[in-house]
């Protein structure tokens, strides 16, 4: 097959334990699956069913990286996350620690007109993902930790929808495929990050998954 432009390298996130990296598809992410973050954004968690956005795979960047503050917002957020890499038939291939960054006001911007959320969640360098662990979902805690003070802590049980749940209802809506992530929501205290700030998402049993802001 002949291409009219060289096709770009493929996205893919590190193995924890190896060389070898995992090859990113596509990445499906989870609004709202934590009641206390859902009040602190004024919404009912009792009453919303999922929902889901969505970013490029090349959204994605290692634990580890120094990450420009994006344009066109005053307002980057940090929100600590537990990522699913999915293998054949929507299995759970591995887990690893994510930062699903935001920005803020683009997003309340975008609510208040009723528009997508697309620029306010899928632009550059906005899905980091620490090393990948092979094997079943971890149990435990998740804490997101700016320049070295907690600011989220949950149990990875208090979300809305478990793990199982949410690839069960998003299947009915697409198909999904090996390589697929599923970042499956962040805590209460999500927050701003400024140029310089350094915030690590810590899960239980996973490597964590660190990013500067520069």
């Amino acid at each position: 097959m002949r291409f009219v432009l060289p096709p770009p390298a493929p996205a893919s996130v590190a193995v924890e334990g190896t060389e070898a990296r995992f090859a990113v598809r596509r990445i499906f992410c989870v609004g709202r699956n934590y009641a206390e973050h859902a009040r602190e954004f004024g919404n009912d968690p009792d009453r919303d069913p999922p929902f889901f956005f969505t970013k490029p795979a090349d959204a994605v960047v290692d634990s580890g990286t120094r990450v420009p503050y994006p344009p066109a917002t005053a307002e980057l957020h940090y929100e600590a996350e537990l990522v699913v890499a999915l293998g054949p038939g929507g299995s759970v291939w591995g887990c690893a620690a994510g930062n699903d960054l935001t920005r803020r006001d683009l997003q309340a911007e975008a609510k208040a007109m009723r528009r997508p959320w697309d620029m306010a969640k899928a632009f550059d360098a906005s899905a980091v993902v620490g090393p990948l662990r092979p094997g079943p979902l971890p149990q435990g805690r998740i804490c997101g930790v700016l320049n070295g003070t907690p600011r989220q802590q949950a149990q990875l049980s208090d979300m809305i929808w478990s793990v199982p749940e949410i690839i069960a209802h998003l299947s009915r809506l697409v198909t999904l495929a090996p390589g697929d992530l599923l970042f499956t929501g962040t805590p209460a205290g999500v927050g701003a990050l400024v140029r310089g700030d350094r915030f690590t998402v810590e899960i239980d049993g996973l490597a964590p998954a660190v990013v500067t802001i520069g």
